[in-house]
């Protein structure tokens, strides 16, 4: 079921202007009309449901815990990235279910590790052997479902760490996580104008946004 053409997805943007936005997009090749597209689809959903609340939290005086927050909406946005770049769906699967289809997926862990492995600047925190998937494990898994961080894993803050994570102690300086989100954001909408590859799962994506 398609979601009401007034329905907002990103910013102001609504499923209409996304169906306006995409036949533009699929007649021409300027790459002008994909530098809007990763503005006004992918960017504003970003700053309007996770970068500008993490902000907020970022600037609360008091340190008294919020990074757990910071820290939980980060994890959450990061199945939303490894998804987008492979145009794919999530589908919870069920036993005797229909098999997934081409562009739908039902293991959020591979999901979430993959990205991390494979994309800067989170592949040179995550370069060492099993860290992803022990981070995926231990504060992803445990914030989510029990609103805590789990084996050694700390979250902290540190206006001299030089990166977000250090898999080594193990910790998170959630001061240095929107920084490297940014650096990742920044790269993919340089690629997104000329790789084909990107765009057509970019289409894909927005297309599932839009269905209930």
């Amino acid at each position: 079921m398609r979601l009401h053409r007034d329905t907002r997805i990103a910013g102001d943007k609504t499923v209409g202007d996304w169906s306006a936005a995409r036949r533009r997009l699929l007649r021409s090749k300027n790459p002008q009309l994909w530098r809007d597209a990763f503005d006004d689809f992918f960017l504003a959903r970003l700053n309007s449901r996770y970068f500008e609340p993490v902000r907020a939290l970022d600037n609360m005086p008091e340190k008294a815990g919020e990074g757990f927050a910071i820290v939980t909406l980060h994890c959450s946005l990061i199945e939303f990235l490894a998804s987008t770049l492979e145009g794919k769906s999530y589908r919870y699967r069920r036993k005797g279910d229909p098999p997934l289809g081409a562009d739908e997926y039902s293991d959020s862990a591979n999901m979430f590790v993959g990205f991390l492995e494979a994309n800067e600047p989170f592949k040179t925190m995550f370069a060492r052997a099993g860290t992803a998937r022990e981070f995926y494990a231990f504060v992803r898994c445990g914030l989510l479902h029990e609103a805590r961080t789990k084996g050694r894993w700390r979250i902290q803050v540190d206006s001299s760490a030089k990166q977000a994570i250090d898999t080594s102690v193990p910790v998170i300086y959630r001061n240095r996580l929107q920084p490297a989100f940014n650096d990742f954001v920044k790269s993919y909408g340089r690629q997104l104008t000329s790789d084909k590859s990107l765009q057509e799962a970019f289409i894909r994506k927005f297309d599932s946004l839009c269905k209930g």
